[in-house]
């Protein structure tokens, strides 16, 4: 096993040395327009998206211009997912300087929120009302957020991403197969007909909902983008697109209290992302009120539980991955929050000596009965929140290497799927705030994550960059999928990083989310033998085949060059640039 250990090692100091050499010293992506020193790659959840993205590669564009203008038209195919009504987290790593930044464009709660909007008559609001409700729109902060980084690193105007979704928007384009199947389930549902916007864009006449193959097209999305890549974001604080925003936030039942000055008022954010030490490996994440933190104590945990992993056929290397799972999200659903209004122990949750309490926790011959929250920070952080399990799912990531060796890792969401499903201007709005808890309190204590005007909900999004310990670009990973994110992104990494497997067949391999018990597991896709020898140490699982919502798209680097995977349980592709 340590020979293996040493393989490995070798294996990955010589493939980032081999694409140190191919690469090169790269410039910051502001400068001017040197010769690109590689091949680029993107990994998207459509194949629109993907193309938009490879267009703006080919054109000279950096990941950040190619992230955006995929971005763009993933909001008009896949509206279910993400959007501009929404919000999202991007890394970018820069490979002269191998620094990684983080930019946060996740929604702010409106000035008029309170904390308890989402209650009535004492009790939480039943979730499908809050969803379908202005209550729950969020100040979109996507578009800001992504020009504040092209400002820092795009290389082509801003202008030019928006033109593959104005094309696909005018054009036309089919109504993919998973959109179609979650219009359906929607529509059962009764709630997206009762936006006269939505239901004129997403269903007939008769309110029948759009079938796979349908050509839709979206004019008013189309005069949404050329606005805001002639003005920029403040095409969506002030006019008419704002003032369509605040309207269909306002509009009953169950109106919000959303306003043109809560547009005006609410901003993105650069962020330090937060890195931790895993094996030969540096892994980057996301900062609060987003989860990273969750992320990186589950690969602590599971280094110190395996530190010679045998590989995704042994039940111990699963044991060792979900015992580390159940440990981080007691942790996150106890602490993580907007950390400008409730203090969150980051730094103090990745600590290697946290990480050895919660290891000694574990024991791999037998499941976990109940876990609970740890104290990183000591008894009066611990005892100051009650324990919040909110969280839904509705989001999209996709991840691009550009030709200088750059790298973006984007996650963005509207939240639930369709958002609100309330539209304005040609795009819906998202619903974020029902990522709030919707009680204020529990079990007579306040909840970090309960709703406070101005503040950002807590997030399960964490788009990640793995380098070597020397700076060099790795891995570029992240998923949608609500609160199981968290899981998706650890196992995936795991078995790049550990089990030596391809970014697709880590991929493709069963997703194991262990929050609680029992653990949902995709049974058809599990190595043989090891659930049975799971269950024989008293684990307990709920089979989820074919209903998990990841949506992991990942690039690695090898010495062949960049590898890629898309999850097959979506529509997502690779495509490259040579």
């Amino acid at each position: 096993m340590f020979d293996k250990q040493l393989k490995r090692i070798a294996a990955a100091c010589l493939a980032l040395a081999l694409a140190a050499c191919v690469n090169g010293a790269a410039p910051q992506m502001s400068a001017g327009a040197e010769a690109p020193r590689g091949e680029a790659m993107a990994a998207a959840a459509n194949p629109h998206a993907v193309e938009a993205a490879l267009e703006m590669l080919r054109a000279g564009g950096s990941a950040v211009d190619a992230a955006i203008a995929a971005e763009l038209v993933l909001g008009l195919v896949e509206p279910q997912s993400s959007g501009i009504g929404g919000g999202g987290f991007l890394l970018f790593y820069d490979a002269r300087s191998e620094r990684i930044s983080g930019y946060d464009g996740r929604e702010w709660a409106p000035a008029g929120a309170t904390p308890d909007m989402f209650m009535s008559n004492g009790r939480p609001m039943a979730r499908l009302d809050a969803i379908a409700s202005g209550r729950s729109i969020g100040t979109p902060l996507l578009v800001p957020m992504l020009k504040l980084a092209h400002d820092d690193h795009g290389r082509l105007d801003w202008a030019q991403l928006f033109e593959p979704a104005i094309r696909l928007a005018e054009n036309g384009f089919e109504v993919s197969p998973r959109m179609a199947r979650l219009l359906a389930s929607a529509a059962e549902r009764g709630r997206m007909r009762a936006d006269f916007a939505t239901r004129a864009y997403f269903f007939d006449r008769e309110g029948n909902p759009w079938q796979a193959g349908h050509l839709l097209r979206n004019p008013q999305y189309a005069a949404t983008l050329r606005a805001i890549a002639e003005q920029g974001p403040r095409a969506m604080t002030e006019g008419p697109i704002a003032e369509s925003i605040v309207s269909a936030a306002q509009r009953g039942p169950r109106a919000g209290t959303l306003t043109l000055a809560d547009l005006r008022n609410a901003q993105p954010r650069r962020f330090e992302p937060v890195c931790g030490a895993y094996r030969v490996y540096r892994v980057c994440t996301t900062a609060p009120p987003a989860s990273g933190s969750a992320v990186l104590e589950i690969l602590g945990v599971y280094q110190r539980l395996r530190p010679e992993p045998d590989g995704p056929g042994n039940a111990d290397d699963w044991a060792a991955f979900m015992w580390a799972s159940r440990l981080a999200y007691a942790d996150r659903d106890h602490y993580v929050a907007d950390d400008a209004f409730a203090p969150v122990p980051t730094r103090e949750l990745i600590a290697p000596d946290y990480l050895d309490q919660r290891a000694a926790l574990a024991d791999l011959s037998r499941a976990p009965g109940r876990v609970s929250a740890g104290m990183p920070a000591g008894p009066e952080l611990f005892d100051r929140w009650g324990r919040d399990d909110s969280d839904d799912a509705g989001t999209t990531h996709l991840a691009i290497v550009d030709q200088w060796g750059n790298a973006v890792s984007l996650t963005a969401t509207v939240e639930s799927a369709f958002g609100s499903q309330r539209m304005a201007s040609g795009f819906l709005l998202n619903n974020q705030l029902t990522d709030f808890s919707f009680s204020p309190t529990l079990n007579g204590r306040p909840v970090a994550n309960a709703v406070a005007p101005s503040k950002r909900p807590r997030s399960s999004m964490t788009p990640t960059i793995v380098t070597d310990r020397n700076g060099e670009l790795v891995l570029v990973i992240g998923s949608p999928g609500g609160s199981s994110i968290i899981g998706y992104v650890a196992r995936t990494t795991i078995g790049v990083l550990d089990w030596e497997l391809t970014p697709q067949q880590a991929i493709d391999l069963s997703n194991a989310t262990a929050r609680s018990s029992p653990v949902n597991i995709e049974a058809e896709r599990a190595p043989t033998g090891v659930l049975e020898a799971l269950r024989a140490r008293g684990w307990e699982f709920r089979d989820v085949s074919g209903l998990e919502e990841s949506g992991l798209h990942a690039i690695q680097v090898t010495e062949q060059g960049l590898v890629g995977g898309a999850d097959p349980r979506r529509e997502g592709v690779v495509g490259r640039v040579e």
